[in-house]
């Protein structure tokens, strides 16, 4: 079986995977691309050069083609102008011999609703799908999705307001964070009778290396989402990672990306908002995200 390639490129994180019989991530990397962005100038030249030296180091270790490589772009890139756009699918084509393809909130949404596509035996599920710029929200009642929502917020807006949040331990509180969000979801309207969240994008790698208060999970069973964690405890957790884990030994946590852990503490208060308005009890960590959606899309 060819080996493919499928790389998610969002406002912060890069992750590459390799798929032959199985799906595994292979290389990641964290660029702020929200730092020196404009619609019209695209992402800054820092960020453009590294961004470039980054796919240039793929390239050179994983055998990357057109025809094997499928690139699926999300977040602040979907606020360039049409013609920056056709400037970054120019030099990546010309480059790179890459297609960098920019993909809208609606098939995002979906590409998120196949990755979770489960059995949840008659639960009614909220998945929380956060990235730098937006948080995409599905519902599954059992087997189906009754529901998505697109939130115009995401980790780089609280980066942008609580500058000592990546202090050595955080200068904000979580309180404060909070209330930023609350007011930003104050229009928002949710329902209250969900029986659990699962929150994507590394979450469970990130509880597990954290120390969050992680217990089996019954509510279903997937072979995928074994923990699970009461509101109270991922708020403690929470709690710990402001006010007991300096910023260094978070870095130290994930020394191939230490990047990734700039995001972690606000990234943990985002949904905190959402966990209490829906009501939820229980939260489920889980690692998928939407290239999980695309392979479950392409078996159909």
């Amino acid at each position: 079986m060819q080996k493919n390639y499928y790389i998610d490129l969002g406002s912060s994180t890069i992750k590459v995977y390799s798929y032959d019989e199985d799906l595994k991530l292979i290389d990641e990397h964290s660029i702020h691309f929200k730092n020196g962005f404009d619609a019209e100038r695209g992402i800054s030249e820092e960020n453009l050069t590294e961004l470039c030296e980054y796919f240039e180091k793929l390239k050179a270790e994983y055998d990357l083609k057109y025809y094997n490589t499928h690139i699926y772009v999300t977040g602040i890139f979907r606020n360039l102008t049409a013609e920056k756009k056709t400037e970054m699918v120019k030099l990546f084509n010309d480059k790179f011999d890459l297609h960098f393809n920019i993909i809208s909130h609606g098939i995002e949404n979906y590409y998120l609703g196949k990755a979770m596509e489960n059995d949840y035996a008659g639960k009614k599920v909220l998945i929380i799908n956060m990235g730098g710029k937006t948080t995409e929200l599905v519902t599954f009642k059992g087997t189906e999705i009754i529901g998505t929502k697109n939130l115009m917020v995401g980790v780089a807006d609280l980066l942008n307001k609580f500058d000592k949040v990546n202090d050595k331990y955080s200068g904000n509180s979580i309180e404060e964070i909070e209330e930023f969000v609350v007011d930003k979801l104050a229009e928002v309207d949710l329902d209250d009778d969900y029986d659990c969240a699962i929150f994507t994008g590394g979450e469970e790698r990130f509880e597990l290396l954290t120390g969050f208060n992680l217990v089996k999970n019954t509510l279903f069973n997937d072979g995928i989402h074994k923990y699970m964690v009461t509101l109270d405890d991922y708020i403690r957790g929470s709690r710990k990672v402001f006010d007991e884990i300096s910023i260094e030994e978070l870095y130290a946590m994930m020394p191939s990306n230490p990047k990734w852990m700039d995001g972690a503490r606000a990234g943990a208060i985002l949904p905190l908002p959402l966990f209490k308005k829906c009501n939820v009890k229980w939260i489920i960590p889980s690692d998928l995200n939407l290239i999980n959606g695309v392979i479950n899309d392409s078996h159909y």
